[in-house]
């Protein structure tokens, strides 16, 4: 029997609201629990709970936050439900104090074709190369992807793997795009240990619910939309302005005023649904800072391979309507944040609506009156995609920024990506890393996000490149 859904206003909003508030539960937890982060964790090392109770090693690697947040979401649970926790990124991980814990969760997102998320690099050369013993050890496994990737959970997939190479009995669910029930089995897992620990099932229940409880989005007004590049030869970009809804509370600030922009910091992202697609949450980075008084994206109007619009692009470019207001949930982007680099000179590369990312790193820096920013920025035309030409120009001038390249791959004399800004001015970038520089680098995968790391390798060496990666100083939002 076949059911036809009809997406009604009366049905749709109300399905939305539920969809965001549930998406909106890691990160809303997330925010909350890093209120009470303890002292050490600037070395992302937590530990939380009774030290005398059964103890469970949670450990995570996030490319966007998700992971780290549901983590951190896992962690405050499992905590409050009687347990002893250690909450770790798997790159402090290592064979000595793997064997210290009998139970084991790892929260693991894949990135780009298969790829473990950058922060991972260490682990994955260094722990996963090796074969501890770990016999008798229970893991579960939570593998985060996205199925319009070939290589879906693969990372998740291969620590699964590799847990069972190492005598450990594990268990894998995998989560495709934050889907709602993919969840439940995780929960469900979760309760399942907690039983088996503590054997506590009036608890354990509570757990269960607990879990469940979610912040509501924020709901946000489109104040101002506008196209970025008439006559290009790429899909229109727009520039989208969002503003509180009056007299509306914000999910991440419990009690904040009415018509309050919920906080966030540069690098952030935000997560939302479209009507026509209400159970898919997508994330875009976001291009203004809170000081700037209003949460600005920019969106590509994407195409699909037989010619039609992308449906949540589609919508927010074309379908919406100036004034009207959409659930977004405001998340933390913890691998794109400055962090550690806020004191230190930054080269920030990417095309397209990756500027995003970089413009709000750039907004933040001004206004804090730092002007040792390099931007690499590539689009199609000087005539037709000259993003932000006049503002980049001016801080420029202002020297707010260092120094400013552009690359047009569609340009009628000079046709170049911006990889090849980067290796025509190699001396420069390696002076400007030698006395410190962080590189940040957002926009697409697929040509762009590629191109340039393999230029960086060229430049700086495989090892070097690494080596930044590890300790932070080569962070990459690409997509």
């Amino acid at each position: 029997m076949t059911v036809e859904w009809i997406l009604t206003p009366e049905r749709i909003w109300p399905a939305m609201g539920l969809v965001a508030a549930y998406a909106g539960m890691c990160w809303g937890i997330g925010q909350k629990v890093r209120k009470q982060r303890l002292a050490d964790d600037a070395e992302g090392n937590v530990a939380l709970g009774d030290a005398s109770a059964p103890a469970v090693l949670v450990a995570y690697a996030s490319q966007t936050g998700q992971a780290e947040a549901l983590a951190r979401a896992t962690g405050k649970m499992l905590s409050e439900g009687g347990l002893q926790v250690r909450l770790l990124p798997v790159q402090k991980l290592n064979a000595e104090l793997l064997s210290q814990y009998p139970q084991s969760l790892w929260l693991l997102s894949t990135t780009g074709e298969g790829d473990a998320p950058d922060p991972a690099l260490g682990f994955v050369q260094g722990l996963m190369a090796s074969a501890p013993s770990l016999q008798g050890h229970q893991s579960r496994v939570l593998a985060l992807g996205d199925r319009e990737y070939q290589q879906f959970c693969a990372f998740g997939l291969q620590v699964h793997e590799w847990l069972q190479a190492c005598g450990a009995h594990s268990e894998v669910v995998c989560v495709d795009n934050m889907n709602s029930q993919h969840l439940q089995d995780w929960q469900a897992l979760l309760v399942q240990m907690h039983q088996s620990l503590l054997g506590d099932a009036v608890q354990t229940q509570a757990l269960s619910q607990n879990w469940l409880q979610a912040p509501a989005a924020v709901p946000m007004v489109l104040s101002q939309r506008k196209l970025l590049n008439p006559g290009s030869q790429g899909g229109g970009l727009y520039w989208l302005e969002w503003t509180p809804q009056p007299g509306a509370q914000t999910g991440a600030q419990s009690g904040a005023p009415s018509g309050v922009l919920p906080d966030w910091q540069s690098g952030d992202l935000v997560s939302l649904c479209v009507p026509a697609d209400p159970e898919r949450a997508r994330d875009y980075s976001i291009a203004s800072t809170p000081a700037d008084g209003s949460l600005q994206l920019l969106v590509r109007l994407s195409t699909r391979e037989d010619g039609s619009p992308g449906l949540a692009s589609d919508w927010l470019c074309r379908g919406m309507a100036v004034g009207d207001v959409l659930p977004i949930t405001v998340r933390e982007h913890a691998g794109f944040r400055l962090q550690e680099n806020a004191q230190r000179p930054l080269i920030l590369v990417g095309n397209g609506s990756g500027l995003a990312g970089l413009l709000s790193h750039i907004r933040t820096r001004v206004q804090q009156g730092r002007s040792d920013q390099w931007l690499l920025f590539g689009e199609r035309s000087p005539q037709h995609d000259a993003l932000y030409g006049d503002q980049l120009q001016s801080w420029l001038e202002q020297g707010s920024l260092a120094r400013l390249d552009q690359a047009w791959s569609r340009h009628a004399t000079q046709p170049q990506y911006v990889q090849d800004l980067l290796r025509n001015q190699a001396d420069e970038v390696r002076r400007w890393v030698a006395q410190g520089a962080a590189i940040y680098v957002c926009g697409s995968l697929q040509g762009m996000g590629q191109g340039v790391h393999q230029a960086l390798q060229a430049i700086l060496g495989e090892a070097a490149l690494d080596a930044l990666q590890t300790s932070g100083r080569y962070r990459r939002d690409v997509y």
